[in-house]
């Protein structure tokens, strides 16, 4: 275990030790993987379905409208033919991150898979559409970082927290003002708005116009 190291927990007001522990392993157990080259790839799967891969990311507070306007999105893109897939931040933790809680540490591990997937959905030359909190700055920039410049457009649905506890479609708000769930984004844990969006939708606005304004962007 030298070669990993442990750690000490110690009370900054006792001094006392109050746990320790052992890494095992890195993250990382596979050094010895090299990837695959195939003859089909990303860009002769867009061909075929006759347009540009790419994830559009709609990043905001519980309640700001992001499932809505994904949903909404992808309706009219498949109206128009339009190869799509939407990955929705709650339908993922029912199965491939139903093992993760909403600690700043498992928040960090569902961005990282949700990204993961949309970046094979993207090889697959498809139009991919992630609704998804995904609160911290740090963690979407670094789901950014895997894919090529200008295939990630990260979209920031704007709105109030006030006007999303008033939505509060799932009572997470009620449920967090009343004490039950400490770690709620907008309540409990902080929100970290993107410097740098590529897109800004007004979360009060008209849902048919902000989808237009996605639609641009992804088209564009």
């Amino acid at each position: 275990m030298r070669d990993t190291g442990g750690f000490l927990l110690v009370d900054r007001v006792t001094k006392h030790t109050v746990a320790a522990g052992m890494v095992h392993h890195v993250l990382r157990r596979s050094f010895n993987v090299v990837p695959h080259e195939f003859e089909i790839n990303k860009e002769a799967r867009g061909r075929l379905k006759a347009q540009t891969p790419k994830v559009i990311w709609l990043t905001g507070l519980p309640g700001s409208g992001k499932s809505t306007l994904a949903n909404e999105v992808e309706r009219r893109l498949y109206a128009a033919g339009v190869h799509t897939y939407l990955l929705d931040g709650d339908n993922v933790r029912t199965g491939l991150n139903k093992d993760l809680g909403f600690t700043a540490t498992d928040r960090a591990e569902n961005v990282r898979r949700v990204g993961e997937v949309a970046k094979l959905m993207v090889d697959a030359g498809l139009v991919v559409l992630v609704s998804l909190v995904s609160p911290f700055r740090s963690d979407r920039d670094a789901v950014k970082e895997i894919f090529p410049t200008g295939e990630f457009i990260e979209v920031f649905v704007d709105t109030p927290v006030e006007i999303c506890a008033q939505r509060d479609p799932k009572g997470l708000y009620a449920k967090a003002q009343a004490g039950n769930l400490p770690n709620m984004t907008g309540m409990g844990q902080n929100y970290e708005p993107p410097l740098k969006a590529d897109l800004v939708i007004d979360g009060t606005a008209e849902l048919a116009q902000s989808a237009a304004l996605v639609i641009s962007k992804i088209m564009g």
